[in-house]
């Protein structure tokens, strides 16, 4: 359960959903949500998720089979596809960097999983706990609130997340540390105040 919720592909719409419910962007309009959620979901959720099936059935591969370090660029490479259009369309409908920032988080994210993986099959479940605690300091900076509780629970979620991985032998203990550094340095560098002006800049 804990795995499903903090994937690369949830992470997005979960930040998204979050910052709607919990922040002063919840005084925009009914409308405008929608169609900001429905676009963060559609490339980051719906899409990868029914190129990688669409692979799947075509290579007549398992979801097992994917586990392995060498069949997984291709899963990778047809999410960071999908996410640079989400990157694209929400430039077009000029939403704010802020907001922009945590799509181009996450595709940093992924990329530099990707690369890293021609050597070491890193966690990316950890690498989408990282970016939300990275996402906390940074949002946390930008519109003024005290994150010490948020903080709390979701270093709480990435400890029985990071111990369920190595239970199950799918990571060992550096590949869960490596997994939530990258998370945590690519939020931090994108979304953070003091260390965003270049993507800032990018964004616009």
């Amino acid at each position: 359960m804990i795995s499903a919720l903090f994937t690369p592909f949830s992470i997005p719409f979960l930040a998204f959903l979050i910052l709607f419910i919990f922040s002063y962007l919840r005084i925009m309009p009914l409308q405008y949500k929608l169609i900001v959620l429905g676009v963060v979901y559609s490339f980051t959720i719906l899409l990868p998720m029914l190129t990688i099936f669409i692979f799947r059935k075509i290579n007549g591969f398992s979801p097992i089979d994917l586990m392995e370090r060498k069949r997984r660029f291709m899963p990778f490479i047809l999410t960071i596809i999908s996410y640079v259009f989400c990157l694209f369309m929400m430039h077009r409908l000029n939403i704010p960097w802020y907001m922009t920032g945590i799509i181009l988080a996450a595709l940093i994210m992924m990329i530099i999983c990707v690369i890293l993986n021609l050597r070491w099959k890193l966690s990316e479940h950890m690498a989408g706990s990282g970016a939300i605690v990275g996402g906390l300091v940074a949002f946390s900076a930008l519109f003024g609130y005290n994150p010490v509780w948020w903080l709390c629970l979701f270093i709480l979620i990435a400890g029985i997340l990071g111990t369920a991985r190595l239970i199950l032998s799918h990571h060992t203990l550096g590949e869960v540390i490596g997994g939530f550094a990258v998370g945590l340095v690519c939020s931090l560098l994108v979304l953070h105040p003091l260390s965003n002006i270049l993507f800032r800049v990018f964004l616009f």
